[in-house]
């Protein structure tokens, strides 16, 4: 009877520290979403030079992967009047507010690599 509880205690905290992780890589899912972040970390970018940052990215691929990361309020596009308008993206205060998630994935990435191809 208590070890039903404990394992149904269990379950209930298994459930609830995977929902926001789910939540989390909906979000920032796919290859191309984080290089696009790191990119716009190190300032406002026009769309070719995010192009030229996340090399092997098409240019439809971008245009798609800006919109979704804008819906989720992580980027801010910018249209300058100017002509040709100019339009320029950077990270939000939310965007900015996955420093420590992306800094703990290059850490570990750096040491997965050490690990598995010595490098």
């Amino acid at each position: 009877m208590i070890t039903d509880k404990i394992n149904q205690e269990k379950k209930q905290e298994c459930v609830k520290a995977i929902l926001p992780v789910k939540d989390a890589l909906e979000v920032l899912n796919g290859r191309w979403k984080i290089p696009i972040i790191i990119s716009l970390k190190f300032g406002n970018k026009r769309f070719k030079e995010i192009s030229r940052d996340v090399q092997g990215i098409t240019d439809k691929v971008l245009s798609k992967e800006l919109k979704a990361l804008e819906v989720n309020q992580l980027i801010a596009r910018t249209v300058f009047d100017t002509f040709p308008p100019t339009v320029e993206y950077s990270l939000t205060e939310h965007g900015f507010s996955l420093h420590n998630v992306i800094t703990a994935l290059g850490e570990w990435g750096t040491s997965h690599r050490e690990k598995i191809i010595g490098k």
